[in-house]
């Protein structure tokens, strides 16, 4: 971030002259790319890919060798529970129960349906409960096909008989649209602009450019789809990510834009001083975000790789947006920035002073005294707090959502309830054996009788061997269910102790949903430290580069790391323990969603840089300015606190709006990203960042091999007053 005069002949300077002068040709080239980009991705796009498979886990080693042998039962299923008060063989339980199988196998999408009237394997003793397994011809059936087959399912219930229809392709048809998240998170963006601005044009203006820039990475992530597949929630959090960071870029350069008009500059200069101070934050701010969301790459998993490409994706289509499409609007509204205002008692001069006088200093001036006054016990009590909050995320577990967290008036739920009571609550948690075989299944027998034998083990089928002869597999069912801790011990056993001793040698891998989850779970876990690690050390090296200062680096990594920690802790404590789970829209209680922290993390990181870059570049530059640390921290966060305050809610209104929406994995890094934000623009800037500097010094400005900087009573010559955002 420089501190001297912005220059009038660098290449931010001329992009911006150039994109204010040729406003309509930017215009009008944002909008045809925008539009044809829209165009091709979404009716061209790759199709998501939601298969966290993969890898050298034993359930992958299980996936291939099914694939490899059991080609015919690649397809998707869904089942059929069913439910009667007074049994299935009631005359009119039957008749109902028929009606619905006859439907699903007469559906163009459906193979032949078994009816529990005809395998007694698939009806309880009590013949009050029974299944049917529904498979699907089509390998990727699109969700509107499966619909109508939820739908029928969902309304054939009542008069005492209860009909779930599950599975995964089930659950994704009954899945609603994100619905009116992104629409309340952008107008509470606008609520939160118009009265920071108090103009309706100068908050349309970040909104405008946030919405195109959107739009286009999101068409873009479909494209990048086809070279770096991605799961179906990377838009989403796309999306939230992109609007937070787009609106909060084009905030600093328009807030920016107004300060250079007010001190009497021309449009086109203001504009340009934007573009070359604020510009070249949101830049600095944007490439943070964009290395610590790459950072998810270390992490070796293909579809993390897709998540972490296309939201960067979409961050780097916002700082384009900020830097061209934003001038260019600047260029259209010149002096009309402040046009349709907000009524306001204070004057101009009072709103738009520079730095504020003895006199009349702002809140923020004056809490940051208060602060700086007691620094020990302000950063004592912060650091404290922040801990306590961080504390239940020492009990974190991590799991991938089943039927058994859906909200429960979905049919997947239903169905889920209904084989819990009469199958098991571990029938919706198999694990899947496979192995090579030589010519008979019976090579499987003392593994079959082991695992039956084990703790935890409901029952376990025969071994069916492959068409060539050459694999075989079978199945046991837990007595537990899918997010059930008891699940993943119970893998353990069998995968450390059990298999080993049964199998003679022979490698036998656990595969199925279960297994699968499980192993991802361990696997992210095992591998975060080492992205965690990344992100710092690269997010520290560009921090120093900036504000020149080892400690002010430090002193980030630490704070944002407490922040992140705290909002872990939040997280596992609404959603895992369940505090006011309910109240916001989760369900039931459930472990954390495996790909949430280490998506948080990376995101949350570049995002607490950002501020650190726009609170620490105006305190060093006041610091240039006096040479006194208190007095430079003081005024940096005077001159920053509007702005970061505004920054953060808006980000904090984005991602809350998430909670409005279906997806409970999305709901929960919506939560998170937000409880982070508050933290972060909260008791980190407010508290923690001026109490540290106060206690710090002149140490804050340590740097290997420089001088130390040199004490100026009065502003150094090409000194630019608010030179950075």
């Amino acid at each position: 971030m420089p501190t001297e005069t912005p220059r009038s002949d660098g290449a931010l300077a001329g992009l911006a002259r150039f994109c204010y002068r040729r406003r309509r040709l930017v215009l009008v080239t944002w909008i045809i790319g925008v539009i044809a980009l829209a165009f091709v991705g979404f009716r061209f796009g790759a199709d998501p890919d939601n298969d966290f498979t993969g890898g050298d886990s034993g359930s992958a080693k299980a996936q291939a060798l099914i694939e490899k042998h059991f080609p015919e039962e690649q397809g998707d299923t869904l089942t059929l529970a069913i439910k009667a008060e007074k049994g299935i063989d009631d005359p009119a339980a039957r008749m109902k129960i028929e009606k619905v199988i006859a439907s699903l196998d007469a559906s163009p999408v459906t193979g032949p349906v078994t009816s529990p009237y005809d395998d007694q394997r698939l009806v309880t003793q009590d013949r009050r409960i029974a299944r049917t397994t529904i498979p699907l011809t089509i390998k990727e059936v699109d969700k509107s096909k499966v619909k109508p087959l939820v739908t029928t399912v969902k309304d054939a219930s009542g008069d005492g008989v209860t009909l779930g229809l599950g599975g995964e392709q089930a659950e994704k048809a009954e899945t609603p649209k994100q619905g009116p998240a992104e629409s309340v998170g952008v107008l509470a963006a606008a609520a939160i602009l118009f009265v920071a601005f108090g103009s309706l044009v100068a908050m349309g203006l970040p909104i405008v450019t946030a919405l195109l820039a959107i739009l286009g990475g999101i068409a873009l992530i479909k494209l990048v789809g086809y070279i770096v597949p991605a799961p179906d929630f990377t838009v989403l959090v796309a999306a939230l990510i992109g609007l937070g960071v787009g609106i909060d870029y084009a905030l600093f350069i328009v807030t920016r834009y107004r300060e250079g008009l007010e001190a009497g500059d021309e449009p086109e200069t203001a504009t340009v001083k934007a573009i070359t101070t604020a510009g070249h934050a949101v830049l600095f701010a944007g490439t943070t975000v964009v290395i610590a969301l790459l950072g998810l790459m270390t992490m070796g998993q293909r579809l993390m790789t897709g998540v972490a490409i296309g939201a960067s994706v979409t961050v780097l289509v916002t700082m384009i947006a900020a830097v061209t499409l934003l001038p260019a609007f600047l260029g259209f509204t010149g002096y009309k920035i402040n046009s349709l205002r907000l009524p306001r008692r204070t004057s101009r001069k009072q709103r738009m002073d520079g730095v504020p006088s003895r006199e009349r200093r702002t809140p923020a001036e004056r809490w940051a005294g208060v602060v700086q006054r007691k620094p020990l016990v302000a950063a004592v009590l912060a650091g404290a707090g922040l801990l306590v909050l961080a504390a239940p995320a020492l009990s974190m577990r991590l799991s991938l959502p089943d039927a058994s967290v859906q909200p429960h008036d979905r049919s997947s739920y239903t169905s889920y309830k209904i084989l819990s009571e009469g199958f098991g609550p571990g029938y919706g948690a198999p694990l899947i054996f496979a192995t090579e075989v030589g010519s008979q299944g019976g090579d499987l027998d003392p593994v079959i009788q082991a695992v039956r034998k084990t703790d935890g083990i409901a029952y376990a089928t025969e071994a069916r061997v492959s068409k060539d002869q050459q694999a075989a597999t079978f199945m046991a069912f837990p007595k537990t269910g899918f997010q059930d801790k008891a699940t993943t011990n119970l893998v353990h056993v069998l995968r450390d102790d059990v298999l080993p001793d049964a199998s003679g040698g022979k490698k036998v891998y656990i595969g199925g949903p279960n297994a699968g989850a499980i192993d991802f779970a361990e696997e992210t876990g095992t591998r975060l430290p080492w992205m965690v690690t990344v992100v710092i050390l690269l997010s520290l090296l560009l921090l120093v580069a900036l504000v020149r200062s080892v400690t002010i680096a430090l002193q980030a990594a630490v704070m944002n790391l407490l922040s992140i920690g705290a909002a872990y802790g939040v997280l596992v404590a609404v959603v895992q323990w369940g505090w006011l789970g309910s109240a916001l829209g989760f369900p039931t209680d459930m472990p954390v969603t495996t790909w949430v922290p280490m998506m948080m993390f990376p995101v949350l990181f570049g995002l607490s840089m950002d501020y650190e870059v726009f609170l620490i570049s105006r305190v060093r530059e006041e610091y240039e300015r006096t040479g006194d640390t208190r007095t430079a921290v003081t005024r940096g966060l005077a001159r920053t606190a509007k702005v970061i305050t505004a920054a953060a809610a808006i980000m904090v209104a984005v991602f809350t709006t998430s909670l409005l929406g279906p997806d409970v994995s999305v709901k929960q890094i919506g939560l998170g990203m937000a409880v982070a934000v508050l933290i972060d623009a909260t008791i980190i800037r407010m508290v923690l960042v001026p109490a540290v500097m106060e206690l710090c010094g002149k140490a804050n400005w340590w740097m290997p091999g420089s001088r130390k900087s040199k004490t100026a009573a009065a502003p150094q010559a090409g000194v630019e007053e608010g030179a950075t955002v």
